[in-house]
């Protein structure tokens, strides 16, 4: 049996001149309810999750890559300034936050009940793979999972600050190279996408 769970939040991807890229996942809707996670990739490729439970931790790590998994407690504070991220004692992150980008406004112009469809990420999956490198709106995930990627809007980061494991960020740089979570990274240019996730998994 085939069981599709779905993700609505937002993801923030940002890299920075230490050479370390970071995806922050804001998940106000999802199987596991409201939670937030992150996933970072070092300079030398070390890839690492933080999450804020087992549970999550167990989920995630079946569907994406990592190097080493970490529990901790991942807070993620949104307002008018950006993003204020924090998880446990690895990494402390301000993003800035600007207004939507021209293809965030194209995306907009999308009804959200098509935008947010699996069909709807199939099609546009061509294009996201020209227009943006190393974007995929849907793929295979591990053991044997299916995923979709449904966006419905797209802000510049304006700009970022913070720490690594005891060691400064730098400020902001482009997701480069891209992130090897999966088989789709963030846009190469730091943005945080309103998304709706489709992972579809074996049940029973």
């Amino acid at each position: 049996m085939l069981v599709r769970d779905r993700f609505d939040g937002q993801i923030a991807g940002v890299g920075s001149t230490s050479g370390v890229r970071a995806v922050v996942g804001h998940w106000p809707v999802s199987p596991f309810g409201a939670f937030a996670d992150v996933m970072v990739e070092d300079a030398a490729g070390h890839r690492v999750l933080l999450a804020p439970s087992l549970e999550v931790a167990e989920y995630v790590a079946a569907t994406y890559a990592f190097d080493e998994v970490v529990v901790a407690p991942v807070v993620v504070g949104v307002d008018e300034r950006g993003w204020q991220v924090r998880a446990g004692e690895e990494l402390v992150l301000a993003i800035g936050v600007g207004g939507t980008t021209v293809l965030g406004r194209l995306l907009r112009l999308v009804p959200r009940r098509l935008a947010t469809s699996r069909q709807w990420a199939s099609l546009v999956d061509p294009v996201a793979r020209v227009v943006l490198r190393g974007v995929r709106t849907r793929g295979a995930a591990l053991e044997g999972r299916r995923e979709w990627y449904a966006a419905t809007d797209l802000r510049a980061v304006t700009h970022l600050s913070g720490s690594w494991r005891g060691r400064d960020l730098g400020g902001l740089a482009p997701v480069d190279p891209p992130c090897r979570f999966g088989f789709s990274s963030t846009p190469r240019r730091p943005a945080v996408t309103s998304v709706v996730t489709t992972v579809e998994r074996s049940g029973g």
